[in-house]
């Protein structure tokens, strides 16, 4: 868990993201036990209900699924949903605003790629 939370974004969205890291960095594996809600809770001094706010998103989304008086765990899919679901926001807050950008320098899609290739050129330097 971060040390950690901010102002930055409600505070159940912080723990549904921080597992959602935990298990895309392989912290949690598949099958593996989330902390609970009330670990949530007494780690940052939180209500509980706001921790459960956000791990039931996961659950909605099939990320981690419920083991009646045992826990939360990480589904077999989790991986795969958080990739695509990372991989479907990486389009929308990034490459249509690229896309909209260079339309509007009147760059050809050769030029658009030109300046990617060259910034992995640089990379690889």
């Amino acid at each position: 868990m971060n040390s950690s939370l901010d102002d930055s974004k409600p505070i159940f969205q912080q723990i549904k993201e921080q597992i959602e890291d935990m298990i895309i960095n392989h912290s949690i594996l598949e099958g593996e036990r989330v902390p609970s809600t009330n670990e949530f809770a007494n780690y940052y001094k939180i209500n509980p209900a706001t921790a459960a706010k956000g791990i039931n998103q996961l659950v909605d989304e099939g990320v981690i699924y419920k083991k009646r008086g045992v826990g939360m765990f990480v589904s077999e899919k989790a991986k795969t949903i958080l990739y695509q679901k990372r991989k479907d926001a990486f389009y929308f807050n990034y490459i249509i605003p690229l896309k909209t950008e260079a339309k509007k320098l009147n760059l050809t899609k050769e030029e658009l790629n030109e300046m990617l290739m060259k910034e992995e050129k640089s990379d690889d330097n």
